[in-house]
């Protein structure tokens, strides 16, 4: 029993008193805050992949390494023809522009 039972209450019969009824709870969240809005990330201008040639590197595995495809090494030298004189030779240092699979 506590301090105010004693002041206020004066029935010491536990029967008589109520009990708390719980049984239309639902469970889940204790929050009432909103959910909050996801956002797609902003929208930004293209930005250039690159990627530059290092000692074993062919167009295929750099296609492979890229897109997961070594047959799209084309795509690569399609986009660095100004660079890329003959697909079967390439240097290690050259720098191609990897575009969009």
């Amino acid at each position: 029993m506590g301090l105010l039972d004693n002041l206020f209450d004066k029935d010491d019969d536990k029967e008589k008193k109520k009990k708390a009824d719980f049984s239309g709870v639902v469970g889940g969240s204790s929050t009432t805050a909103p959910t909050p809005k996801v956002e797609a990330p902003p929208v930004t201008a293209d930005v250039e992949r690159t990627y530059t040639v290092v000692a074993g590197d062919t167009l295929s595995k750099i296609a492979k390494q890229e897109y997961g495809d070594a047959a799209k090494w084309k795509r690569i030298y399609e986009a660095n023809k100004d660079v890329i004189k003959n697909p079967d030779l390439i240097y290690p240092g050259q720098t191609f522009k990897i575009p969009d699979a």
